[in-house]
């Protein structure tokens, strides 16, 4: 893939553009876009400059992490604090996220979305009210790992670190994750399968691969 030079602002206006064209492949009244890419790769950041762009050409939008959907810690501890395999697939509540966020946003739903579940530091349910997206509205939702769970996306873009930048940008205690991000390499081919990528090796410089 030929990558070009861009600038977050630019690529925030781009996404912005293209999220106003868009409609729903089911037919929702709703778009939904992800942001896929290690925490490394700051998703969240992205998500919240193109839904303040949205607002701004006014649109109603709602970004939510996946972070806010962790499973229990007694799951995700169950083969230790540190195992990459669980991280990678044990984490996160996809069913959740898949009931709670998903299905409110098909072709006749009631666009009732919960914007996050549980707190990992309290261990606890945190009991957030729903957030109701009028029609039109756009669901921003970022984290890793999200190209694997066949999730209904309208458009996705994939922040893309090489190895050598996951590992630098990634804090030393947080390492024993890398070997998740490189069996989702391997397993999903986020370059792939995402609309847009977008290589953040250098948060300063990014490039893209333009809009598929």
């Amino acid at each position: 893939m030929r990558l070009e030079a861009i600038t977050w602002e630019r690529l925030t206006e781009a996404l912005a553009d293209r999220a106003m064209a868009a409609k729903a492949e089911d037919g929702s009244p709703w778009l939904r876009i992800g942001v896929d890419g290690a925490p490394a790769a700051r998703t969240g950041e992205l998500a919240e400059q193109v839904a303040e762009a949205l607002r701004l050409r006014g649109r109603s939008v709602l970004v939510a992490g996946t972070s806010g959907f962790l499973r229990p810690a007694s799951l995700r501890y169950e083969y230790g604090r540190e195992d990459p395999d669980t991280y990678y697939s044990g984490w996160f509540d996809t069913g959740a996220l898949w009931r709670e966020v998903f299905g409110p946003l098909e072709a006749g739903g009631s666009g009732r979305v919960l914007p996050d579940l549980w707190d990992p530091v309290t261990d606890r349910a945190t009991r957030s009210p729903h957030v109701e997206l009028p029609p039109g509205g756009v669901l921003l939702l970022h984290g890793p790992f999200l190209l694997g769970h066949w999730f209904p996306f309208d458009l996705s873009v994939h922040l893309r670190l090489s190895p050598a930048a996951l590992r630098r940008r990634t804090p030393e205690g947080e390492r024993w994750t890398l070997p998740a991000f490189g069996r989702y390499e391997d397993e999903v081919g986020p370059a792939e399968a995402a609309d847009v990528v977008v290589r953040a090796d250098d948060p300063r410089h990014p490039a893209w691969g333009g809009l598929r």
